[in-house]
């Protein structure tokens, strides 16, 4: 006898007795597999479907990037647009570290007179980049494009020389600051050295080559004790990581001079200050912590010497740059070969007016009118140097370079821009 699973299985056969059980279960279990394959096909689609929503929104997100940031047709129309120029025999110029302090201002001076500018910056964190947002916004108001970007991308830099046939490269972008090479050395040796080797070959392979002026530092001078300094004093002696980079960076350059015909001029900025300054300077340090009723640390050399600085207000430093690139001769290489010697300088950008860090904390009291917390230590040897003068006869000579701006009006400029941006209540003020 046949077991009941057996029976429910057996096959309805014309003339004999059909199991109504049998039947019932039969339309159960088609309609168990129909409603489980639905399911299955459901959950399919369902996947299916997320699957291209995800894929159309990376695309999509992939559109709008290459669109707005790099890469796309409208990215490529706003760099076209920004490099155009608007002047007569004007310049196109491609400005790295453009969000930067002297960046910012050579990049208005330029576009304000007629010339492309086409801005490069990476918006790294060394200090607050709010303050580097700001200025980009100050420089998108008057046309002018910022590629965010690092100058070590041989790519996109290579796509910018491809774009637009720029006439001069201002070199900007740099690991600034002495003390911050004891915490963080490899920044420096990325953006001062590899970045600037980088550079060189985009402009070493463009067609036309464009001439290039690019910053070095006063720092070079390093542990030199004859002043005023001067573009042929010794070099050798850095006192920091930065300044030894600075160093290298002038060898480079002047070896990509040699080889390939760049045409190439260094400046040595001797501590630049004004409005839209750098955080991390001394000027603008004092400013925030008098305001906010910190004390402040003045550092003093050997025997107790005061430390000065050749400060120099960033209208001038401007100057020079502006004349720099007037000035400048056309490169003279082609497909990466040197067809003639090409110009190469080398000039100091300062005020020649050194002035003492507590006069300078005396001019910040007094357009301020806030007392100082003033606390006075020997200087740590952290790369400082105890003073630069710079003899700007060279520039004067050959750039026009005049400087006109002393500290006394150059931090009242200051100080206005500064009440200005964050107010007299910058941070928490302590007790």
């Amino acid at each position: 006898m046949p077991s009941i699973s057996e029976e429910l299985l057996l096959p309805s056969t014309p003339g004999k007795f059909k199991d109504k059980s049998h039947a019932m279960h039969r339309q159960f279990y088609r309609c168990f597999a129909s409603t489980s394959t639905m399911f299955l096909w459901a959950l399919f689609l369902v996947a299916l479907t997320a699957s291209y929503l995800s894929f159309q929104s990376f695309v999509d997100s992939g559109n709008k990037y290459f669109s707005a940031a790099r890469g796309g047709v409208h990215w490529e129309k706003q760099v076209k647009t920004s490099a155009r120029v608007h002047r007569r025999n004007g310049f196109s110029v491609l400005v790295t570290g453009a969000a930067g302090f002297v960046g910012s201002h050579v990049s208005l001076s330029l576009k304000k007179r007629g010339d492309g500018v086409v801005g490069l910056d990476n918006f790294n964190n060394y200090y607050d980049p709010a303050l580097k947002k700001a200025r980009k916004n100050l420089l998108n108001s008057q046309n002018i494009f910022i590629v965010e970007g690092d100058v070590n991308d041989a790519r996109m830099i290579a796509r910018l020389f491809e774009i637009v046939p720029f006439t001069h490269v201002m070199h900007l972008a740099a690991q600034a600051g002495v003390r911050y090479a004891i915490e963080n050395p490899h920044s420096y040796v990325h953006s001062n050295i590899a970045g600037l080797v980088t550079l060189l070959e985009a402009c070493k392979n463009a067609d036309p080559q464009p001439a290039i002026v690019w910053a070095s530092s006063s720092s070079v001078y390093g542990l030199n004790e004859k002043a005023p300094f001067s573009e042929s004093d010794r070099t050798d002696q850095p006192a920091s990581l930065y300044a030894a980079t600075k160093k290298a960076g002038e060898e480079i350059t002047h070896t990509y001079n040699h080889i390939y015909g760049l045409s190439i001029t260094g400046l040595r900025f001797f501590t630049v200050y004004g409005p839209w300054g750098r955080p991390d300077m001394a000027y603008f340090s004092f400013t925030r912590n008098i305001l906010q009723g910190k004390p402040i640390t003045i550092y003093r050399g050997k025997n107790r010497v005061d430390l000065a600085r050749d400060f120099t207000y960033i209208d001038d430093i401007v100057k020079g740059c502006v004349a720099s690139l007037d000035t400048a001769k056309k490169s003279t290489g082609s497909g990466g070969k040197k067809r003639a010697a090409a110009q190469y300088r080398i000039y100091n950008l300062g005020n020649t007016s050194p002035v003492t860090v507590p006069m300078m904390v005396g001019i910040l009291e007094r357009h301020l009118q806030v007392k100082a917390k003033k606390n006075a230590i020997t200087m740590p040897g952290n790369g400082d140097v105890p003073f630069t003068h710079a003899n700007i006869s060279l520039a004067r000579r050959e750039l026009g370079y005049r400087p006109t701006t002393d500290l006394q009006t150059g931090l009242k400029k200051f100080v206005k821009w500064y009440l200005s941006y964050y107010g007299y209540n910058h941070g928490k003020s302590s007790s």
